[in-house]
C-alpha cells in the first residue's frame, strides 16, 4: 500500500516514534530509525546542551533520518528551534502550541515540519504556515492530550487539509494502523508500544507497569488546569484527582506534579511518579526490540490491507 509519509521523510515504513519527554532519547530514536521508521528525540524541558548531545549521539548510531520533538512551552524552545538548524536535523515535530514563527527558518534549512494537532482548526492554520504534514493526535494517547478521539479526529482533518495527516493515539498494532489507513492517514505515530522496547532506557518498573496494565488502567488528570494528561493509575494520580475535586490551587497541583515524570522514568517510582501511557497500554503484553515491534506491526497491517 502507498503511504505518502514514506516518500516525504525518506523512510522505509510509515511509523513515527512518539516524542516522549525524558524517554525518547538517542538509544530509542536510533533504533527506530535503523528499523525503518522515524526515530524522534524528545527535547521536553531539557536544556540545549542535552538535546545537542542526544542529536550527535544519534548520528553516531544511525545514518538514517531522525527527528526532534520540540515542546513549545519549554523555556528552551527558541534555542532548540535554532539548534535543529545548526545540527541539520531532518525532521521536527512540535507539541504544546503553534510553531508558526519558526517554520520559515526550519524550511530554509530543509527541515520537514510536522506539528501535533488536536483539532481541525489548528491543522488548517498549520497548513497555511507551509508545514509538510500534521500529526492528528486523539485523546487515547498518553501524556498531554486533546478532547477528540483518533477515529473522529483523523478523517475530519484529512477532509480539511491537502497535506499528509499522520494518525496518533490508540495505535499499537497492525490492526490500528490498518484502521487509520482506511480513515485517510498517510502514516502513524506510535508512543506507548515503544515504551517497552529493549532499546528504550525507561526504568524497568515503568515497562512492567505498562505490560501489566488493563484496558481501564489509564486516567486523565489535570483537566482543571487546562492541560490534561493521560497516565496509568497509581497513588499519584489518585491524590491528584482528590486535590482537583477539592479545588486545590494551581500552585498546589503544580507542586505535586513537578518532576513526577522524571521520577517514574529514571527512578522507577511507579507509585508517586507520573507513568504516562496511552489507552493502548492494555494491549501490550511483551518486551521486544524496535525491529521486532515495527516488523510485527507492518506485517499485520499489510495482511489486513491485502485481504
Amino acid at each position: 500500500m502507498n503511504w505518502r509519509i514514506c516518500e516525504l521523510l525518506k523512510i522505509k515504513y510509515p511509523i513515527i516514534q512518539g516524542g516522549m519527554a525524558w524517554i525518547a532519547d538517542s538509544s530509542l530514536a536510533s533504533a527506530v530509525s535503523n528499523a525503518g521508521g522515524l526515530g524522534i528525540i524528545a527535547a521536553g524541558n531539557a536544556p540545549v546542551e542535552y538535546v545537542r548531545e542526544q542529536i550527535r549521539q544519534t548520528k553516531k548510531l544511525t545514518d538514517k533520518p531522525f527527528g526532534v520533538n520540540i515542546m513549545l512551552l519549554s523555556p528552551y524552545a527558541e534555542d532548540i528551534a535554532r539548534l535543529v538548524c545548526e545540527e541539520k536535523v531532518a525532521v521536527v515535530t512540535t507539541g504544546a502550541g503553534n510553531p508558526g514563527k519558526y517554520v520559515e527558518m526550519w524550511k530554509e534549512h530543509n527541515i520537514k515540519v510536522m506539528p501535533v494537532v488536536a483539532s481541525v482548526g489548528l491543522a488548517k492554520r498549520m497548513e497555511k504556515c507551509n508545514v509538510d504534514a500534521v500529526i492528528a493526535e486523539g485523546c487515547e494517547a498518553g501524556g498531554h492530550i486533546g478532547e477528540i478521539t483518533t477515529i473522529s479526529l483523523v478523517p475530519q482533518i484529512v477532509d480539511s487539509v491537502s497535506i499528509p495527516v499522520i494518525a496518533a493515539g490508540g495505535i499499537g498494532d497492525g490492526r490500528g494502523m490498518a484502521a487509520v489507513k482506511m480513515l485517510g492517514a498517510s502514516g502513524v505515530q506510535i508512543g506507548t508500544r515503544f515504551l517497552v522496547a529493549d532499546e528504550c532506557t525507561v526504568h524497568e518498573n515503568y515497562k512492567d507497569k505498562v505490560i501489566k496494565s488493563k484496558d481501564i488502567d489509564t486516567v486523565v488528570t489535570a483537566r482543571s488546569t487546562g492541560h490534561p494528561v493521560r497516565v496509568l493509575k497509581n497513588k499519584l494520580s489518585r491524590k491528584y484527582t482528590v486535590m482537583e475535586k477539592d479545588k486545590c490551587s494551581l500552585e498546589e497541583l503544580e507542586s505535586l506534579g513537578k518532576g513526577a515524570l522524571q521520577k517514574a522514568v529514571t527512578e522507577g517510582d511507579i507509585d508517586m511518579g507520573s507513568v504516562m501511557a496511552g489507552q493502548i497500554a492494555g494491549l501490550i503484553k511483551k518486551k521486544q526490540n524496535c525491529k521486532e515491534i515495527i516488523e510485527e506491526i507492518i506485517d499485520e497491517c499489510d495482511k489486513l490491507l491485502n485481504l
